[in-house]
């Protein structure tokens, strides 16, 4: 074997035909290769960048896989100390907030996947809330059409953030060593400042007139008149500030008090709408995990408000019937069945995914296997299927990519999936004057107006409408595979709207293709989401032959520079615990 996603026009339109306004706005047999020329067409993808040279590594007592190596560094020294995996998960989390402020956060939101070393299974949504002074229609204009600098940049573009809440629930229930000493990591990288990398300076130097529009009052992301270096010191005063209240309070630390305080002041400079009460009300949320099987593993994955979890599983279950192991990995076949399964799976996404708490969201119905397998039966093999002809099925009933992803698994095989942040990179480059931190721009996951896309170009509807309080859907997808009732993998990746896409290749590259975590992650992606109708594909994902098949059947491709950051952990046959840490970052495996 190789190894390689209005307000409404008139009261009585119909849901489908809004999507056709949305869409107007914007031989099976013959196609097994020969294994020979899968292993030439894998060797001319995996080659494709020197990076891709990253090889996987082993560890017999846990791992840790995060996107900046200071982290992932922190989160061993946690196990080492005989934390468990939720340990270095919140250390790793806080450890993320100051030297990945781009998306490791608490100023954001995420979720995340929880399996014991005895199997119990759990799912927590720390997602952000909208204001309670959120309103349906406050990014249109007079004339009913969208401000998307409104929903994107600024003080108004920010939910009320959840991280916080978040990992203090998730150590109150699973937690072992004591809270300040998670937290201690963090507070002293703030305090003493740590060594930026290349892509940061580039990334701070780049966003500079960003920084000086939304901190009139000044930020440390700034460096006076000179520019940022790989190698400089970030030091982050106030930020350390911050830490040291959430170490020694806790939740308190930064839902009420001095913390809370700056948050609601810098809401009144920018015109922001969180308050007091937003923060001291919010509480992350303990949910049922999406369940799934894919040839005998079992996938343990996000439930609403994600939409990753229904998602995957739709994914997978799609492409389940066909045997692309032998028709082997981006060959024409494997691609063109996996862009049609996206294809649909994007277009329920739009129309039935959103709060639970607000929408009645028919995940009974999108996770019957006969469901998906119905809708791959129109899929035809001489041609691509044209958007305008797939919306989303009929039910009885009433997402920069820059976020971050890491995994952990502890010696006696506790495990944690957890993908969190602030939306695009930098959030809404807001530093919360007096602490320190970057809020979000998640209120453009919110359906700002039904059919309008968002950042991303995902397209969304009435049931990812903005209320007050209520969550913006995600497509964030933390996911943990069993096999044979024990652990398997351990996945996740940021992306925006490629994080669905890329978590369901690198679990296929596993299971179909045979390929190692790390050569997994390495592989070249593609991606679908329904609208725009076009195929993303990174640099040589493709061979040149299979495009230039799938082109003549119809299909559009866009290149792109790369798609995805996954970080992941796979248990192997000797119960080795094998990383995959993604090379299109800074990402960093570690572990002992």
């Amino acid at each position: 074997m190789q190894k390689t996603i209005i307000q409404t026009v008139s009261k009585g339109i119909k849901t489908s035909t809004l999507f056709a306004m949305a869409l107007l706005c914007f031989s099976q047999a013959n196609a097994q290769v020969e294994k020979d020329k899968n292993v030439k067409a894998f060797e001319f993808l995996s080659n494709s960048n020197s990076q891709d040279v990253r090889k996987a590594q082993e560890f017999k007592n846990g791992a840790v896989v995060s996107a900046h190596p200071e982290a992932t560094a922190v989160g061993v020294e946690i196990l080492k100390k005989g934390g468990n995996a939720v340990d270095a998960t919140v250390a790793v989390k806080f450890a993320l907030a100051v030297v990945y402020p781009n998306a490791g956060n608490i100023g954001g939101g995420g979720f995340l996947i929880y399996r014991s070393a005895k199997g119990e299974l759990n799912s927590m949504d720390f997602r952000e809330k909208a204001p309670a002074l959120a309103q349906k229609d406050m990014y249109l204009d007079i004339n009913g059409d969208p401000i998307s600098e409104k929903s994107k940049e600024g003080h108004l573009a920010a939910g009320v953030p959840g991280t916080v809440s978040g990992m203090v629930e998730l150590h109150k229930k699973y937690g072992k060593l004591k809270w300040a000493e998670l937290v201690e990591p963090a507070y002293q990288l703030a305090t003493k400042g740590f060594k930026i990398t290349k892509q940061q300076a580039n990334e701070l130097n780049r966003l500079k007139s960003k920084f000086q529009q939304f901190n009139p009052l000044g930020t440390v992301f700034i460096k006076g008149e000179g520019e940022w270096k790989q190698g400089d010191l970030l030091v982050q005063t106030e930020l350390a500030n911050t830490m040291r209240l959430i170490r020694d309070k806790g939740r308190a630390g930064f839902y009420e008090g001095e913390v809370a305080n700056y948050i609601v002041e810098e809401m009144k400079r920018g015109g922001g709408l969180i308050s007091k009460e937003d923060l001291k009300n919010y509480k992350a949320a303990w949910r049922a995990p999406i369940l799934g099987d894919y040839k005998g593993y079992k996938v343990i994955t996000m439930p609403p408000t994600s939409s990753g979890g229904i998602a995957l599983v739709q994914l997978l279950q799609s492409i389940a019937p066909y045997p692309i192991s032998k028709w082997g990995h981006n060959s024409d076949s494997t691609t063109q069945v996996m862009v049609e399964a996206e294809r649909r799976a994007y277009a329920d996404r739009a129309k039935h995914l959103g709060d639970p708490d607000f929408w009645k969201v028919p995940q009974k119905e999108l996770l019957e296997p006969a469901y998906n397998k119905s809708r791959m039966a129109n899929l035809n093999w001489d041609k691509a299927t044209p958007s305008t002809e797939i919306q989303a099925g009929e039910f009885a009933k009433k997402e920069s990519e820059e976020t971050t992803h890491f995994s952990v698994v502890d010696k006696e095989g506790n495990a944690v999936s957890l993908t969190t942040t602030i939306n695009t990179s930098y959030g809404n480059y807001v530093v919360v004057k007096g602490a320190g931190f970057l809020l979000n721009n998640e209120m453009d996951d919110f359906s700002v107006k039904p059919g309008v896309a968002n950042y991303f170009g995902l397209i969304g509807y009435e049931a990812n409408a903005i209320a007050p309080n209520k969550r913006m859907l995600s497509s964030m997808t933390p996911t943990i595979l069993e096999k044979d009732g024990k652990l398997s993998m351990v996945v996740g990746t940021p992306g925006g709207s490629t994080i669905i896409t890329s978590v369901f290749q690198t679990i296929v590259n596993v299971i179909d293709f045979g390929m190692d975590m790390q050569e997994a992650v390495n592989a070249k992606k593609f991606h679908h989401q329904w609208l725009p109708d076009r195929v993303d594909v990174e640099p040589k994902a493709l061979t040149p032959e299979v495009q230039q098949k799938l082109e003549a059947k119809g299909y559009t491709f866009y290149k792109r520079n790369s798609i995805g950051r996954v970080d992941a952990i796979l248990v192997t046959k000797n119960g080795t615990y094998q990383t995959g840490a993604d090379p299109r970052g800074d990402d960093t495996a570690g572990g002992w």
